[in-house]
């Protein structure tokens, strides 16, 4: 089982998260592209230290929503999602390249990312921009989705879509009997302790109630940090 954190949501002078201290317990970092938080100069410096961790990178791109941090629905049609996908990974595509590094996944951020899991149009619009991305690459970019009691239906889309997903679940979020995350703002959607994260970690790399290849932890969290360690001992202990 991977972990994975969304980091590089600064911007300019204003800071988000601990990105240097979190990034030695990630295997994966979800790194913001300018459209809800992060600009090139944070993303430069992210992907500088993803590298110097060994970590995989990934791109984070969101609704053009900088006030509420991208957790806003939009009304977008699906080729303006396409496009606007495209537009921010190749923005981070290029600076990864120019430090020497690639990224190997798209996750959407948010309220994009919550919508494309309700609306099977835009899910497409975001599969499209992903596998056109590809069709230029040696090396696939995956696309990390959540991951469902029954994920067979978005398997088949990506399958027809020659585009290798990630499945991700969340170890500071609170989840629903049907395998759902709790919407924000519902009592029990944000886990508070370090005992918290770990018992749900515990449960998630049983299957319990979702099978995932990859746990997330949000970066602006203020205990990011605390649960990143709680987090990785549950997964080291899981694999002995």
């Amino acid at each position: 089982m991977l972990i994975n954190a969304d980091v590089g949501e600064s911007f300019g002078c204003w800071q988000m998260g601990q990105d240097a201290l979190l990034m030695p317990w990630l295997d994966q970092a979800s790194i913001a592209c300018g459209f809800h938080a992060g600009d090139p100069a944070v993303m430069v410096k992210t992907v500088q230290l993803a590298l110097e961790h060994r970590v995989e990178m990934g791109a984070h791109p969101s609704y053009p929503d900088l006030q509420g941090f991208g957790r806003r629905s939009m009304a977008m049609k699906p080729e303006e999602v396409t496009a606007l996908i495209r537009y921010q990974v190749g923005a981070l595509q290029a600076i990864a390249e120019a430090e020497g590094g690639q990224l190997g996944y798209v996750k959407p951020h948010g309220a994009l990312y919550n919508d494309m899991m309700q609306n099977e149009q835009l899910l497409l619009a975001v599969m499209e921009a992903v596998a056109g991305l590809n069709r230029s690459r040696s090396q696939p970019l995956r696309l990390m989705l959540l991951a469902q009691m029954d994920n067979t239906q978005v398997q088949q889309l990506a399958e027809a879509r020659d585009l290798p997903l990630y499945f991700e679940a969340f170890a500071d979020r609170g989840y629903q009997a049907d395998g759902w995350l709790i919407p924000r703002g519902q009592p029990g959607a944000l886990l508070q302790t370090e005992a918290e994260v770990q018992q749900q970690a515990n449960r998630l790399l049983r299957g319990d109630p979702v099978q995932a290849d990859s746990l997330c932890l949000h970066g602006d969290h203020p205990q990011a940090l605390a649960f990143a360690e709680a987090l990785f001992q549950a997964v080291k202990h899981h694999a002995l």
